[in-house]
């Protein structure tokens, strides 16, 4: 199938592809020397996972899948823990505050588990990073940067770092504050009395030796090794000391990051290697237009997403517009649901060049379904809303069997979690938002002309034929051109809120005999 879409892949302007022929250019269509391009993530566990990372992951499975439709070069991808870099500050969100407070400045990995589940703090946030990756089926390989440094793997690396300390010097100093100058260096030496990760002036003794000079936390001067795990680098200086140990090829990174990219850039170039390829994506919000923070805790997590809505819909949502900056927050859900179903009912009918850019071609969690739900998410939502305290899978199930032949839980595979999607959204958050207001007296004379038509109609009239009379309600009652206050007025009376379904489709769903009482209720009779 690759090969298949090869050459319209070339033309297409989905971003993954974009991005893919600028890896297809680096590479001039060879392999690179150490045999495939590999693709990597940053990760820094001093706070907990969340969408944010799980995001990063996603966009760069996206590109590399694309690069491989492009090209017959070996792919890896490298998740990167940067879990060696000491505790600056303790999260909001985290049990045990007062025990991370005595460890900070330490390295992750050498800060006890405040859940007391794993070895370290860095250890569980690990284990949450890969177990939410693991999830979705990933493509991926988990590297420390603790292992990598103790292990010796980054020895050479940092040889290099030593030979250029000066020129690296040259790079940083002028893009820091007067007072941070003066400590400043792209060298971090852990403390052997404290163990803390050390931000002092480095000397540079021997670089082929590895040797560094500065002074320790009791005020001794030390001359100590910065190899084998002895020393970490900064952080901008790390990035760069990695992209070259590792020969990184691709890597993303959040707009907030485009001055981290540009001098660790120019320090690859030092080291002599070429910077990776790469692209900035705009910040995920919270629902008060603030930047999600992970130590803040202010985002929604893996777990809350997963509650309300299916994968599939957090991966659409995560794809469209990584270039604009986008709320994230508990009411994007429902709309990011329906739309990733409306694009994989179009996929089947389209071009090979839509498809291309179609969000759910680009989706790495299986093929493209084939069979859609009978029924939009927000459809579900106000079922659920009018049964109330009746709102049990069995009795949504009983109503979606009515309202169209066929739709079980067996035969609608894709429907059933949506179901239970629904059900828990109404639960915890539309519930305890819904307030029904009582008809001004126009909006009663047309919702009694509404029960009068319905009253006319047989038990099985099919939605379009109970939308057409809906429509002939607010043109009898309403000027043309304000219809919508009509539809309005029939959410906000009947069900409770500002907006809602096509009300053809949720009187069908519904019953009509259901739907009267509704207005009866409204109408309070």
């Amino acid at each position: 199938m690759a090969n298949e879409l090869r050459d319209p892949a070339l033309a297409s302007k989905a971003w993954p592809y974009e991005e893919a022929r600028k890896l297809l250019a680096r590479t001039k269509g060879g392999v690179p020397d150490k045999g495939y391009v590999l693709f990597e993530t940053g990760y820094g566990p001093s706070g907990l996972p969340h969408i944010g990372t799980f995001n990063e992951v996603l966009r760069t499975t996206m590109v590399r899948r694309a690069f491989e439709t492009l090209s017959d070069i070996p792919t890896r991808l490298i998740a990167f823990s940067d879990d060696m870099d000491g505790l600056r500050k303790v999260p909001d969100n985290v049990p045990n505050p007062d025990m991370l407070r005595a460890h900070l400045g330490k390295p992750l990995t050498q800060i006890p588990d405040p859940f007391g589940t794993h070895d370290s703090f860095a250890a569980h946030n690990n284990a949450m990073l890969r177990d939410f990756l693991d999830r979705f089926g990933f493509d991926y390989e988990f590297m420390s940067s603790t292992e990598r440094y103790t292990s010796g793997a980054f020895d050479d690396a940092l040889r290099g770092v030593l030979r250029h300390y000066d020129a690296i010097m040259g790079v940083m100093l002028p893009t820091l504050r007067e007072e941070r100058r003066a400590t400043y260096s792209p060298v971090l030496p852990i403390d052997p009395f404290s163990g803390v990760v050390l931000q002092v002036p480095v000397q540079v003794v021997d670089a082929d030796a590895g040797t560094i000079r500065f002074t320790a936390s009791n005020g001794e001067p030390i001359t100590q090794l910065a190899l084998g795990g002895h020393a970490k680098l900064q952080w901008k200086v790390d990035w760069a000391m990695r992209w070259v140990a590792l020969g990184v090829d691709y890597e993303m990174a959040g707009k907030d990051l485009i001055d981290s990219v540009i001098q660790s850039s120019k320090i690859a170039r030092v080291l002599g290697a070429k910077p990776p390829e790469g692209f900035n994506y705009e910040m995920f919000l919270d629902e008060h237009g603030e930047k999600i923070s992970k130590s803040k805790g202010n985002g929604l997590s893996l777990e809350q997403w997963l509650t309300y809505g299916p994968p599939e819909s957090l991966a659409y949502f995560i794809y469209r517009e990584p270039k604009r900056a986008k709320q994230l927050h508990i009411g994007v859900i429902p709309r990011a649901i329906d739309d990733y179903w409306q694009s994989a009912g179009q996929y089947p009918a389209q071009t090979v060049d839509q498809r291309l850019s179609n969000p759910v071609h680009h989706i790495p969690l299986g093929a493209v379904p084939e069979q859609l739900p009978p029924v939009s998410f927000s459809l579900l939502l106000n079922l659920v809303g009018v049964l109330g305290s009746e709102a049990d899978e069995a009795a949504v199930w009983a109503y979606l069997g009515r309202y169209r032949e066929g739709v079980t839980a067996e035969a609608h595979p894709e429907l059933a979690p949506l179901v239970r999607h629904a059900i828990a959204y109404y639960r915890d958050y539309v519930a305890p938002t819904l307030q029904r207001r009582a008809p001004s007296a126009a909006e009663a004379a047309a919702l009694r002309d509404l029960d009068a038509r319905l009253a006319a109609l047989p038990a099985d009239t099919q939605a379009d034929a109970i939308q057409n009379e809906v429509y002939e309600v607010g043109k009898a009652h309403y000027a043309k051109e304000a219809l919508r206050d009509w539809f309005k007025a029939l959410y906000e009376t009947l069900l409770g809120s500002e907006q809602g379904p096509r009300m053809g489709s949720f009187i069908a769903l519904y019953g009509i005999e259901n739907s009267r009482r509704l207005i009866a209720e409204a109408l309070g009779n």
